[in-house]
This record gives structure tokens, C-alpha cells and sequence, in this order.
């Protein structure tokens, strides 16, 4: 059957500042879509998005997760030897990270989070409104992240920059492109420094990561754009992830009263967020060979646009999956991808959010938004850029 063509743009600006206006659109046209304005496919429904993402042989990540094809063009930065990398090189280098960013290391560090998230928000209850983007969702991951990376203190908001450069760079050439590129130089060239060996501090991520190419586990070029991953991975995940459930909670007064009775359901809470509106909306795959989707044939060397913020609201897979319900079971989410090249920082996202929330729930009765919610656009993601709130104490 022939795909069918949609005279739609997946990177139109109206569409970046509203996407799950268009959601509903993209799942019912079928399995799989053609956009002519961007001369690529595309696929929004929970189970094809899904299996994708699981077939990694078919759907490879080695030419770019994004719409700029490496075995055509040159990438604004040398590819990620994770995200945009497939075995045998990718098992390599995932094997290597996976160990330096395990649970044991977390869990250790989660006591001195747990503190410096209520100290963060002591300061915050009860002092009327304010933005909590910048206080909050950006504050408390810049306080502990790039301690546990081992970065040296200083010029940490480049991160920021960069992240948000990064995450532009997977769609076209746009406005939103030219800009972050104009803005980045700067940042670049703080993250490239930031990443060697002589600039971190002993015993964090970033130095293991070293410590590996010493036992000849990676090259040292290889060490220092692993260290790269972490700087991406770990941060805009964190960032918009909290400032997500935080403004998902405050949108359902009713859920945040469901939580404070049930604090165990924290967890939930954020996995919840995540899936109703989650941070990454999009990543791209290249096939491999020629596959068919749904009775629909794809050929070799074919970008396709996978949709995970409509599949993660797909009526065929959730029900009510326009509702935030934070007692849902969201198990199969895509809200940090699937399969092998499942978001690096997803563990960090994950604990730094329990620390957050909480401190949240310790003192905080309500939380009262003060004023309208504004999101930058981004080729990639759906973040927040202003939450005016107040946090009412308990």
C-alpha cells in the first residue's frame, strides 16, 4: 500500500509550541507517514514507534538520531559514540558508561541530594511566587550534577547552552537552529575543555570514564566525547523533567493531594509525568534495508521521525492517555526511549526527581501557579522556560 502523504510539518513553529494538538492527526493517518515538506517518514502510534525502537538492525541509530544524515552530510560535532552509534561499537561503549553510572554510585550519593534539595526548598515555601525554572527545576540539578561528573567548579550554566544547542541540532537547519549555533560557541568550547582529563576532578564519572581508556577499555579521544554524553544525557533530562511534574502537579491539585497522603507514590508520579508529557517529543532513525510498516514498504537509507510524546498518549496502547493519573501504571513508557539506546541519564533524571519531590512533600501543602506557563521552542524537545509558582507551606 502506499504510504500516505501528509502536507504537514513536523518542524513548523506552530507546531513546536503546541505538538499534542497535532498528535491525534498523525496516529489516525496510519502506521507510518510521509511528510513532503521535510522528505521523510514518520510514525506516532505507541506499538510501531515501540518495535522501531526495539529494532535496532532495521532502524539504525549510526547515521544520526536526527534529520541530518551522517553518511551524507557532517554533523555540527563529532557523533556520540552512544546515542548515535550501533553495535558492536555501541555494546562497547554502553557497557563501559553503564558501569561507571550504576545504581551503587547513585544510591550513595542520594543522602547529600536529599539535603541540598531541602535546603533548596526551605528557601522557597512560603516566600511568595517566583520562577521555578530557574530556582528550582535548574538550580538543583547545576548544585549536584556536575559535582558527581567530577566538573571543576565554574561556568556550569554553559551546560544549559550547550544541552539545548544539542537537542536543536536533531532537526533542520531552522531559525531555532541558526540561533542556538550563533549562541553555543562559547558553551562548545567550555564543554570540550570541561571533558578532559586534566580539567575533572578525581573520583567523579567523568574521571572513570578516564580510568577506562587507561585499562584500554576506550581510546582517549574516545574518553573525552564519552564524558560529552554524560554533559548531555544527564542534564536536560533533569532540568525539564522536574520542571514537568512540578507544573503537571500544580495543573492537578487533586494528584498533589493524592501524593502527599501517599509519598510512596512519588515515583509513580514521575514516571507519570513523563509519559503524559515528556521532555524528549522526537528522535529519528535511519533504515537499514528496505522494511514494511503496517503493509506499507520503506526503503533503505530513509529517515523516520519517531513521535514518542504521541505514542505515549496513543488510546490504542493507554487508556485515557490524555489524563495525568499518577496512580497509572506507565510501565513501557517512552519518555526515556527504548531498547538499547534508552536514555544514559535516566537513573540520574530518576533520583534526582525523588529528591526533589520529596522535599516538595515534606513542606509543601500546595502548589499554586501564578501566572501563565512559557516553553522555548526546540526541535527536539518540549521544555519549560518560565513557571511562575508559589509554593504554599503545608
Amino acid at each position: 500500500m502506499p504510504v500516505p502523504v501528509l502536507d504537514f510539518d513536523p518542524f513548523d513553529e506552530a507546531v513546536l509550541a503546541d505538538p499534542y494538538a497535532h498528535h491525534d492527526r498523525l496516529r489516525d493517518a496510519g502506521p507510518v507517514v510521509y511528510f513532503l515538506a521535510r522528505g521523510c517518514f514518520g510514525m506516532a502510534r505507541y506499538g510501531d514507534v515501540a518495535a522501531a525502537l526495539k529494532d535496532w538492525q532495521t532502524f539504525g541509530s549510526g547515521r544520526g538520531v536526527g534529520l541530518t544524515d551522517f553518511a551524507l552530510e557532517e554533523p555540527w560535532r563529532p557523533p556520540s559514540l552512544l546515542l548515535e552509534a550501533d553495535p558492536p561499537l555501541h555494546d562497547r561503549t554502553r557497557g563501559l558508561m553503564n558501569k561507571v553510572a550504576s545504581l551503587s554510585s547513585l544510591r550513595a550519593v542520594m543522602p547529600e541530594w536529599r539535603e541540598t534539595a531541602r535546603t533548596l526548598v526551605s528557601r522557597l515555601v512560603g516566600a511568595g511566587p517566583f520562577d521555578a525554572v530557574p530556582a528550582l527545576a535548574q538550580s538543583f540539578p547545576l548544585a549536584v550534577f556536575p559535582r558527581l561528573i567530577g566538573l571543576a567548579p565554574g561556568g556550569e550554566e554553559h551546560l544549559l547552552t550547550y544541552a539545548a544547542t544539542a537537542f536543536n541540532a536533531f532537526g533542520p537547519r531552522n531559525r531555532l537552529l541558526e540561533q542556538s549555533l550563533a549562541q553555543a560557541a562559547e558553551a562548545t568550547a567550555w564543554v570540550s575543555e570541561a571533558c578532559r582529563r586534566e580539567n575533572l576532578l578525581p573520583h567523579g564519572w567523568g574521571m572513570q570514564v578516564h580510568e577506562a581508556a587507561d585499562r584500554g577499555d576506550c581510546t582517549a579521544d574516545e574518553a573525552d566525547r564519552l564524558v560529552r554524553s554524560f554533559l548531555t544525557a544527564g542534564l536536560d533530562t533533569t532540568v525539564n523533567g522536574i520542571a514537568n511534574v512540578v507544573h503537571a502537579l500544580a495543573l492537578h491539585p487533586d494528584q498533589w493531594q493524592r501524593l502527599r497522603a501517599e509519598p510512596a507514590l512519588g515515583k509513580r508520579a514521575f514516571e507519570e509525568s513523563l509519559r503524559w508529557n515528556g521532555v524528549v517529543q522526537t528522535f529519528f532513525r535511519t533504515t537499514t534495508r528496505p522494511v514494511q510498516v503496517g503493509g506499507h514498504e520503506l526503503p533503505e537509507g530513509a529517515k523516520v521521525l519517531l513521535f514518542y510524546a504521541a505514542a505515549n498518549r496513543d488510546p490504542r496502547q493507554w487508556n485515557r492517555g490524555d489524563m495525568f493519573d499518577i496512580t497509572r501504571s506507565t510501565s513501557g513508557h517512552l519518555g526515556f526511549g527504548f531498547g538499547i539506546h534508552q536514555c544514559l541519564g535516566q537513573m540520574v533524571a530518576r533520583f534526582e526527581a525523588e529528591a526533589a519531590l520529596g522535599a516538595l512533600i515534606e513542606t509543601v501543602g500546595e502548589l499554586r501557579l501564578t501566572g501563565p506557563v512559557e516553553r522555548p521552542l526546540n526541535n527536539t524537545l518540549h521544555p519549560i522556560g518560565r513557571l511562575p509558582i508559589e509554593l504554599v507551606a503545608a
